[in-house]
């Protein structure tokens, strides 16, 4: 196991070219399994979750190969309809391989799927949604198994916009028998990127980034080259990263309409942004100012994604900030972490109040999810001292190399064994 050393202090500034998002490869290397041909994805970010996404995919039978940020994927072999338990338990995300291996094999045998421990995640929505597509469904022993025949079109209504849901329909649902309109569908600008992969295998879905979206069953998907969008969740922990610090910071590769929510709360603490084509430039002119209150939404309002960090700037900003988290009820194992630090963060129920403090102190503290070691690296930069943070395996989830990425910005960050 490694972890990360950081010296706090140095003003976090420089430019950053965003990595592929995490949330959007995901599903599109699931979809690779519906195609005829090989598919090659760009802009591939290098992740703990991606590998484990290419070794589920191996064990299908695919040929996967990488080349840099380039991996392509060959469906071709595909031979299997199971994916291990390891994987399962390893990687929540895991779960949407079933709506596309019951569409390409009619059946599947998967288990219960694992992750990042920051609560509930049922799979009920995802089996309610799989059956009203004609799949049958028998859980037995901590078993999935999924038969098709024939996946029949339905008008499908969520109960909540839930994102993985969402992806999961329509990679059922994309070479079914007829229509499928998902009503209440999750709009994040990642469900579009997984709509614009499909449409360029040859499938008709319209209405993907609106609460609705219409589902035409195709009989054939051929292979495509497509290029995944900039991850916003990184882009925003890393101008977290140089606000805290009173640093300077230029994000490329960005596509800053996806983070309106984002971009409004740091203005909102006294930020100045700079966004331009592709391109968002920040520079800290005074001191932080709290933030009210934030409360976690689906798209577009504040992604639960981003809250951890937020919330360790918060830490450092003048007055009180409120955090309200509406999508996962253990969201908040990053606090005792910070409190370690010298934040001063009380949690009552799903709310956190931050009461800002003049400093933080570096400290010995441990990563317990992906986005809440996020959070701790967003502190440590700007702590008095040391911070040692273990756990890292979780921030590896999600952020490429981030010691490299900050490394590159002044940061004085080191990943030892």
């Amino acid at each position: 196991m490694n972890r990360l050393v950081i010296e706090g202090g140095t003003p976090i500034s420089g430019e950053i070219c965003v990595q592929g998002a995490k949330n959007a490869v995901l599903p599109i290397l699931a979809a690779t399994v519906l195609a005829e041909s090989e598919c090659v994805i760009k802009n591939c970010p290098r992740l703990r979750d991606v590998d484990k996404t290419d070794l589920v995919l191996e064990g299908l039978g695919c040929c996967v190969r990488r080349d840099g940020n380039t991996v392509t994927v060959n469906p071709t072999g595909l031979c299997g309809c199971s994916i291990s338990e390891d994987l399962m338990r390893e990687m929540r995300s895991s779960i949407i391989f079933l709506g596309a291996i019951v569409s390409r094999c009619s059946k599947a045998v998967v288990s219960m799927p694992g992750g990042c421990p920051i609560g509930q995640r049922p799979i009920d929505l995802h089996l309610k949604a799989l059956r009203e597509l004609g799949v049958e469904i028998v859980e037995e022993h901590g078993y999935i198994y999924c038969t098709a025949p024939e996946i029949r079109g339905a008008d499908i209504h969520l109960d909540f916009p839930s994102v993985e849901v969402t992806e999961n329909i329509m990679l059922a649902a994309v070479r079914g028998n007829g229509t499928t309109t998902i009503i209440n569908a999750a709009r994040e600008p990642e469900i579009v990127d997984l709509g614009k992969f499909l449409n360029a295998m040859g499938a008709r879905i319209s209405g993907a980034g609106g609460s609705v979206i219409r589902i035409d069953g195709v009989e054939h998907l051929h292979g495509t080259e497509f290029t995944i969008m900039p991850d916003r969740i990184v882009a925003a922990t890393y101008l977290a990263a140089s606000a805290i610090t009173g640093g300077e910071m230029c994000l490329k590769s960005v596509r800053p309409r996806d983070m309106s929510a984002m971009l409004k709360v740091l203005r909102d603490m006294g930020i100045e942004l700079k966004v331009g084509n592709g391109e968002i430039i920040q520079r800290v002119s005074g001191p932080l100012r709290n933030i009210h209150i934030v409360r976690t939404m689906p798209y577009p309002g504040f992604p639960t994604d981003i809250q951890s960090p937020f919330m360790a700037l918060a830490s450092l900003a003048r007055g009180t900030s409120v955090f309200v988290e509406t999508i996962f009820e253990n969201r908040f194992q990053h606090v005792d972490e910070l409190v370690r630090m010298g934040a001063d963060i009380k949690v009552e129920g799903r709310s956190a109040v931050v009461r800002g403090v003049e400093r933080l102190q570096g400290a010995n503290v441990v990563a317990r999810e992906l986005r809440g070691g996020a959070a701790l690296v967003v502190a440590a930069l700007a702590a008095e001292g040391i911070t040692v943070i273990t756990g890292t395996e979780y921030i590896d989830r999600g952020y490429e190399n981030i010691e490299k990425y900050l490394l590159a910005c002044n940061a004085k960050i080191a990943r030892e064994p």
